[in-house]
């Protein structure tokens, strides 16, 4: 792996960006009807992603470490991971869009495609390079299938 940081520490980090953003540049306020709404859909998404996510891991008994891709045991392509490769990702990326809409600034929404950059970057790749060696042709053709994110 290239840069140690836990993802949820990145989602916290990119939180506190959010914020701070919101907080020091408010020209970019917006609400709208149903944001309320719109948050917990969001919310309850993202939570039911990354649980049925993790479920899936522990059911084949496999890490669902991010920091260590080479101990994985078993490659899960099946459930969630037929749609996504990085279901609790999304998850964590759900959690910032709904955070950033809570927080009422348009400009959130750059920090959440920061999110996504950094982690496709310093996490997403990394991990891919692990699995690519560590199931080879089975991981390539799941790749081929199946989009990173969504």
């Amino acid at each position: 792996m290239k840069l140690k940081i836990p993802p949820a520490v990145v989602v916290v980090v990119f939180g506190l960006l959010m914020y701070t953003l919101a907080k020091f540049l408010p020209v970019g306020y917006f609400d709208f009807f149903g944001r309320k709404y719109l948050i917990k859909l969001l919310l309850v998404l993202a939570i039911g992603i990354v649980i049925i996510a993790q479920i899936q891991f522990f059911r084949k008994k496999t890490t669902v470490n991010p920091m260590a891709p080479s101990k994985a045991s078993y490659l899960v392509t099946t459930g969630i991971y037929s749609y996504s490769r990085n279901p609790m990702y999304l998850g964590m990326l759900l959690i910032l869009l709904a955070w950033g809409l809570s927080l009422g600034n348009a400009f959130n929404t750059l920090l959440a495609a920061g999110f996504v950059a950094y982690m496709n970057a310093f996490q997403i790749i990394p991990e891919e390079e692990k699995l690519q060696k560590n199931f080879g042709k089975e991981y390539q053709q799941y790749c081929v299938l199946v989009r990173r994110w969504f």
